[in-house]
């Protein structure tokens, strides 16, 4: 069996058929080709072209018919890059030629990645994040492209074009909105929260800082360092970071030699808060050697210590403004000082940051750090995954101290972080102070020392015991050294720290001799550990002989003065002897998600060890840190509902209240990750198998108490936590049915009933006179969608929707409520409509009407226009979705029913406020924006797309009567007209304006009819027909539907989209004309201008289907009053101005007088009908060639020569003085350009013999007032006097001067009569003193179709002259010798001009 297949043929070479007539191809270029092929056989490639010219690719064809369109079987944004990147191949060799260099470049590089990036996608080796990185690359650098060339803005989802036949038009004009703002539609977690839980709940954002250590450059030490990084807040005067620790040699480098160029970490979890505190990078230099660094006699040099050196400090302000992109890695010096006075260290970094320079100095110049540093945004897994080869590098990570904003459930921590604040010693007899070391160790209850549990900074391995810098004779040394423990959580109990306090001798042995210890053990008795605080140890004497193998031996002695009062049996004798003088103290700070300081917490856990106080403890749960509760959140659930199973009565409203606050814990932006913690605990984990029952109970009692209660901060807690109550309680219902079969079914179905009674009630309360009962209602409203999946898991479909149905039903009318309450009875609306229940058909059909009722009611107040925008935006969407799956009839018939008229109402009240852009209080009203008209346009489109045949004949056919359907025909014409006229889309928005334009186009087809069937012949009327033709007029014209100026692939695109919709209208158009009949007079001749502008487009057939309408309106208005003298006027009054605005061309020009002599024809009026059309081709040529002089580098008197012609024309031929004046006044603008001042006075008086002296009044024209006519006349004949001066041509102004003379004479005007007089006398002296050049003759004559019309019928005689008379005289062609030259169809043609110009130009 033969099947086809199809394929696209890509020609990578070019193909030039040696046959007559064959195909010429250009490498690029596609051929469809179908091959037939055996199912049970190998694919054949056979085909007519050679096949080292052709590559095949398996296609697909789309849009099957006329317009079909071959799509290839490859990755859409392959085949879109393919398109754009040929269509940017022509317009980037456009922009060299344009002289735009720099967009010539960007453009080159931005191709050439384009290429790159689409050859990776094509070999598809990529991961699937990698392909999706590819993919937004791409798209990124393809909208960038189309905006700097000015191409189309392209709507995207996930990357992709989107076919705008399978979205709504409301969800396109979304995408384009999104495409331009920001790129790309956000899919982030936080932004899928925001929409779904509102602000409240949004997820922060996670920074985080990469540091990189490049070098330290000093030349003063000698010896090995440790470098530490950390976080400080100088605001708080705390640390908030781990630290990053660096250990470097004598020379500056890694002591490891495997961490060069690997000196990195990652300080995370920083929150938008962080970033916004003062924060410094601090860094510590501590060295190991001598004990004084520049004298070699203190100490052996076999002895290291720890010894403080230098700090430095970097605002991280600066750090901000400095890095201005995300990702962008920048290079920072820190420079490093050291300490005046040891006794200061502790504050070193806090004097550097005040610029106490007092306490502090610099070693040297050139001393410092040098770092670079890059600010990342995202999830950690995020940034681990983009940044794989930092990652590689061995990068320290480090963490807040405490957690951080977002705690992320399965984040293990078991952390505690010591600080060695200080101590006060004895000198111990000595004549100096001790230099005192502290060795800390972690040990476990059988005395062994925990391996690898002290940590001094990431970067570095852990180690087993610590010892701390040393303060040169210091007896109160304070450190401030901090240290992390990760301790394992299972040797924490029974664990402890001891301390061990040594003077460190600088003679020459260098002794270290222990002198005391303290310890502490890290969990109490109660099991609770240490609390986050600083603790005072106390400080018992020991020696180098004591033995602290039997640590139990100190254990059971008191660790600090709390520990003493609580030991009431302490023996009398002690292994150790505590020193009351000296004391030693250190704080905590936990950061654990297995262990808790909490008693209460811990109480509860154990509610069994004392069942009396558990009602006090439950009280108590509300008191308790949430980062406590969260810890151990499963073990709290199923301690509360433990509870509830021992004793409902007596423990019910508690553990209710207790739940509730924990549900409304999970809200918090620091808990939200918890949520899936609760969800898991719920499905898999939860056994309250009765729950539901007191849950219900609960739940209704404080519903039914908000009517009464006064405070009401219980019950609005209460309706935040629904969405969770109602899944405790369907998984316990659910329980139950399992365990029992299904019992107690009916009394479950009666419960849920009289709570959503209940919450009907709730909802029905007048809130107007009581803020509390506002807010109860809209946290029930906020959670109320959030109840629908639980309850699909228990009801049909239909019952959900009923019980939603008539609680949305129950919330009272807009104008009952207060603007606040209104705006959250539709957000609970938003979200409705786009929860899983409004997706079933079934369920949409039970909702939508009350929807739509709240909608409507909402729109004919004028409120709150954007949330309705966006509720009918999903619902478009959803309806839109379905329509390809299922009928969708009966939703639409709804929809147009409840919304068209309404929405129509709100688009003209929208569209004619657009007009004020700004209120009374000088903002901009955000009823009036740009962004709401289009939210509305497209959700109109989109309701129009939807409507078949049966929808606009039901709506038709449902007016009551043609009063009603008039204003409808009205209403809706008038919005396409202003959809035509307002730019309510950019113009790059091609896609949306092109929808706009079908839907228009289709809806007007339909409407049509009935326009026809109820106002025309006896029923007749004029303003819906004019608003028909008026849109007609203005869609064909409008520029987005204009083909020419396009590329052709773009064109094709169109074409085989949409067709050419003018072609569509203007059947439209005439077909309705057609059907005028006897009322076709009422719209002649205001009607001509507009449809003149449409035959003026250039498209041939609309020109073919318009032009045959001018024929009716002059046989209409010959009918009518025996001539068409008024049809001649307007269309020659309209035709100037159209064609001086660029409009016609000679192909219309020959098509308008073809086809009316052609209809001419048959009628009694043909020889004035000829007549008619003659005059208006021949002015349509001349208009045509004036426009082709005026525009470009024409010569002056090419240009003259044009405006001669046409003003004479004017004149002789058609006798329309008012435009021979205009062009006489044209045509002296041009001669005072040129300086030809001589010719400018002979053209002005041309309009000077046309007027009289009289005192008839003259109205307001061209640049003159509302004046007599002999105040006109006088003022044309003293500039004409001026430009006769001015060009030396005194002869012909005497003449004038006697003129006026004579006029001031008969006036008895002596001043002005003295006056010309003068001027008169100074004309005679100007021609007997001052000397002019003789002129000299020349004849030029044009032949062939090319030169314009005025050139092709003269031979021209010029007169060259420099300020001197010219004489232009036209005389008739040999047509024998010159049959080229004539283009007219008369038989006879003669032409005299004679006409008087000077030039100023020597080349003539």
């Amino acid at each position: 069996e033969w099947s086809p297949v199809v394929a696209k043929q890509v020609f990578i070479c070019n193909f030039r058929g040696s046959v007559c007539q064959a195909l010429v191809l250009e490498i690029g270029e596609t051929h469809l080709a179908t091959f037939l092929y055996y199912t049970s056989a190998l694919f054949i490639h056979q085909g007519i072209f050679p096949t080292n010219y052709v590559h095949l690719k398996k296609s697909t064809v789309t849009n099957r018919g006329l317009c079909e369109t071959v799509v290839p079987l490859e990755d859409p944004i392959i085949t879109e890059t393919t398109s754009t990147l040929q269509e940017w191949g022509m317009l980037w060799k456009q922009l060299y030629v344009k002289h735009k260099v720099d967009l010539f470049h960007k453009l080159r590089h931005v191709m050439n990645e384009l290429f790159d990036l689409r050859r990776q996608l094509i070999q598809g080796h990529l991961a699937q994040d990698q392909t999706r990185e590819i993919k937004r690359h791409i798209t990124v650098r393809l909208d960038w492209g189309n905006e700097h060339l000015g191409l189309d803005l392209v709507p995207r989802k996930e990357f992709e074009m989107v076919d705008p036949d399978h979205i709504s038009a409301s969800e396109l004009y979304k995408m384009h909105a999104s495409s331009r703002h920001c790129g790309q539609p956000s899919t982030s977690l936080g932004d899928s929260v925001r929409q779904r839980h509102g602000d409240g709940c949004r997820v922060p954002v996670q920074h985080h800082l990469f540091i990189n250590l490049k070098s330290f450059t000093y030349n003063t030490i000698s010896e090995e360092a440790d470098v530490f990084f950390s976080l400080y807040d100088t605001r708080d005067n705390k640390q908030i970071s781990e630290k990053f620790m660096v250990r470097l040699n004598k020379n500056g480098g890694p002591k490891n030699p495997e961490k060069v160029d690997r000196l990195c970490a990652l300080f995370t979890d920083l929150s938008s808060k962080d970033l916004k505190r003062d924060l410094y990078i601090v860094a510590h230099v501590i060295r190991t050697g001598r004990m004084l660094l520049n004298d070699s006699k203190k100490g052996p040099p076999h002895v290291q210590y720890r010894r403080p050196y230098g700090c430095a400090a970097l605002a991280m302000s600066d750090v901000f403004h400095t890095i201005t992109d995300l990702k962008e890695e920048k290079d920072f010096v820190l420079k490093v000082y050291t300490c005046n006075n040891e006794n200061e260290w502790f504050q070193i970094h806090e004097n550097i940051i005040r610029k106490s320079s007092t306490k502090y100095s610099a070693p040297s110049t050139n001393y410092g750090l040098i770092i670079s540093l890059q600010l990342l945004r995202g999830e950690l897994d995020q940034i681990r995954r983009e940044n794989q080869a930092v990652f590689s590098r061995s990068l320290a990570i480090m963490r807040k101290l405490g957690f951080s904003d977002v705690i992320v459930p399965g984040d293990t921590r078991n952390d505690l972080y010591l600080t060695l604040e200080r101590g006060d010693f004895e000198r111990g007899g000595k004549s100096v102070q001790k230099n005192i070391e502290v060795t800390i160790y972690v040990l476990y209850a059988d005395g062994d020392t925990l391996k690898d549990c002290i940590s001094l900074g990431s970067g570095e391995p852990n180690t087993s015991e610590h010892r701390s810098f040393v303060l040169y004779h210091n007896n109160s040394p304070r450190w401030s050294e901090m240290i992390k423990l990760p301790i394992p959580i299972d040797r924490f109990r029974g664990s402890h720290l001891r301390f061990e306090f040594r003077h460190c001798s600088t003679k020459d042995k260098g002794e270290k001799k222990l002198f005391g210890f303290s310890f502490t053990p890290l969990m109490r008795e109660d099991g609770t550990t240490l609390s986050d605080e600083s603790h005072e140890l106390y400080v018992y004497k020991c020696d180098e002989n004591a033995t602290f193998s039997n640590q139990g031996l100190y254990l059971s002695m008191p660790c600090c003065k709390e520990d003493f009062n609580s030991c009431l049996n302490l023996p009398s004798t002690l292994p150790f002897q505590r020193n009351p003088k000296e004391t030693f103290w250190v704080s905590t700070q936990l950061c654990s998600t297995k262990l808790t300081q909490n008693v209460d917490l811990l109480a509860l856990l154990n509610w069994k060890a004392h069942t009396d106080r558990v009602l006090d403890i439950l009280g108590r749960l509300r008191h308790i840190n949430g980062e406590e509760i969260v810890k151990f959140l499963r073990d709290v659930l199923d301690t509360l509902f433990c509870l509830l199973d021992d004793n409902t009565d007596k423990y019910g409203p508690l553990v209710f209240q207790s739940l509730v606050f924990i549900i409304n814990l999970l809200r918090d932006s620091r808990f939200y990750h918890f949520r899936p913690v609760m969800e898991a605990y719920i499905q898999n984990h939860f056994a309250g198998a009765l729950a539901y029952k007191e849950l219900i109970r609960c739940l209704k009692w404080y519903m039914d108490r908000s009517a009464e209660v006064v405070r009401q901060d219980h019950i609005q807690e209460a309706m935040k936590a629904l969405e969770y109550l109602f899944k405790f309680i369907v998984q316990s219902r659910i329980l139950y049915s399992r365990a029992t079969c299904g019992m107690e079914e009916d009394q479950f179905r009666a419960s849920i009933q009289e709570l959503f009674q209940s919450i009907r009630f709730v909802l029905s309360l007048d809130s107007r006179s009581s803020e509390t009962l506002v807010f109860t209602q809209a946290a029930l409203l906020n959670s109320f969608p959030d109840i629908f999946d639980e309850l699909l898991q228990m009801f049909t479909v239909q019952e959900v929707a009923e019980y939603v149905r008539g609680t949305l039903g129950s919330m009272p009318s807009t104008v009952d409520i207060g603007q606040s309450m209104d705006v959250v009875k539709l957000q609970s609306i938003a979200r409705t409509v786009e929860s899983r229940l409004f997706f079933f058909p079934e369920s949409r059909s039970i909702l939508l009407p009350v929807v739509l009722h709240h909608i409507h009611l909402h729109l004919r107040q004028q409120r709150e226009l954007l949330i309705c925008s966006g509720i009918l935006t999903s619902i478009f969407s959803i309806i839109k979705t379905s329509s390809m799956e299922s009928s969708v009839q009966e939703e639409v018939e709804m929809m147009v029913e409840s919304l068209l008229d309404v929405l129509l109402q709100t688009l003209l009240s929208i569209m004619s406020k657009s007009q004020s852009l700004e209120t009374a209080r000088g903002q901009r009203c955000p009823q009036c924006t740009a962004e709401i008209t289009g939210e509305y346009v497209s959700t109109l489109l989109s309701l129009l797309r939807q409507m078949t045949e049966i929808h606009f004949h039901h709506l038709l056919n449902n007016f009551h009567s043609k009063e009603e359907l008039k204003e409808f025909l009205l209403k809706i014409f008038c919005v396409f007209r202003n959809l035509m006229k307002l730019t309510i889309f950019p113009r790059d928005w091609s896609v949306m304006r092109l929808l706009t334009s079908h839907v228009i186009v289709a809806t007007t087809q339909y409407l049509s009819p009935a326009l026809h069937k109820n106002f025309s012949e006896a029923d007749f009327d004029f303003k819906v027909w004019n608003s028909f033709f008026s849109l007609t007029v203005l869609y064909i014209n409008q520029p987005s539907l204009q083909l020419e100026p396009l590329t052709l692939a773009k064109r094709k695109k169109v074409l085989d989209k949409y067709g050419d919709m003018r072609v569509m209208m203007a059947y439209e158009l005439f077909s309705m004309w057609q059907k005028l009949g006897e009322n076709k007079p009422h719209f002649i001749p205001g009607m001509m201008g507009p449809f003149l502008g449409v035959t003026l487009v250039p498209q041939s057939e609309v020109r073919n289907i318009m032009i045959p309408i001018f024929h009716d309106m002059m046989d209409w208005e010959q009918r009518k009053n025996g001539n068409f003298k008024l049809v001649e006027a307007e269309l020659m009054d309209k035709l100037e101005s159209m064609v001086a605005d660029g409009k016609g061309d000679g192909n219309h020009r020959e098509l308008f007088g073809l086809l009316l002599l052609e209809k001419i024809e048959q009628e009694t009026w043909r020889e004035t009908g000829i007549s008619f059309v003659t005059s208006v081709t021949r002015l349509m040529e001349r208009l045509l060639d004036y426009r082709d002089c005026m525009k470009g580098d024409e010569m002056e008197n090419k240009k003259i020569g044009g405006s001669s012609s046409l003003m004479n024309f004017y004149k002789s031929e058609i006798n329309k003085e008012d435009m021979y004046i205009r062009y006489i006044h044209k045509l002296c603008d041009l001669h005072l350009h040129a300086e030809d001042y001589t010719e400018a006075a002979f053209t002005l008086l041309l309009y000077w013999e046309l007027l009289h002296w009289e005192d008839r009044p003259l109205r307001e024209f061209l640049h003159y007032p509302a004046q007599s006519e002999w105040q006109r006349k006088e003022g044309l004949s003293r500039k004409v006097l001026h430009y006769f001066n001015k060009g030396k041509c005194w002869e012909y102004g005497i003449s004038l001067c006697r003129e006026l003379a004579f006029q001031y004479e008969t006036l008895y005007d002596y001043q002005s009569l003295s006056w010309i007089r003068k001027m008169e006398a100074a004309y005679y002296d100007n021609i007997i003193e001052q000397q002019r050049i003789e002129p000299e003759f020349f004849r030029m004559g044009f032949y062939g179709r090319k030169f314009p019309f005025f050139l092709r019928l003269c031979i021209i005689t010029i007169q060259k002259v420099t300020r001197c008379l010219l004489c232009v005289s036209s005389e008739p062609v040999d047509r024998e010798n010159h049959p080229d030259s004539v283009s007219t169809g008369e038989e006879h043609w003669h032409h005299k001009l004679s006409y008087h110009t000077v030039t100023s130009d020597a080349s003539g």
